[in-house]
């Protein structure tokens, strides 16, 4: 499944890297990621990093194929 993760401004370069599955592009006042998530627990661990990392995830959505 792919999904979209909106963050809050814009997120360095060298964070950005503790995600090297998603693909960061940014936007104005956030950054996006985009990227394969392979089940629940990547999930769930995708978002205890960016809680982690003290990034605010603004929306997830999952996307169309």
């Amino acid at each position: 499944m792919r999904y979209e993760f909106r963050i809050s401004g814009h997120v360095s370069r060298p964070v950005s890297q503790a995600f090297p599955e998603l693909k960061a592009v940014a936007a104005p006042r956030q950054t996006l990621f985009f990227g394969v998530v392979t089940d629940e627990a990547h999930l769930y661990g995708l978002l205890g990093r960016f809680r982690d990392l003290g990034l605010r995830v603004e929306e997830m959505r999952l996307l169309p194929d």
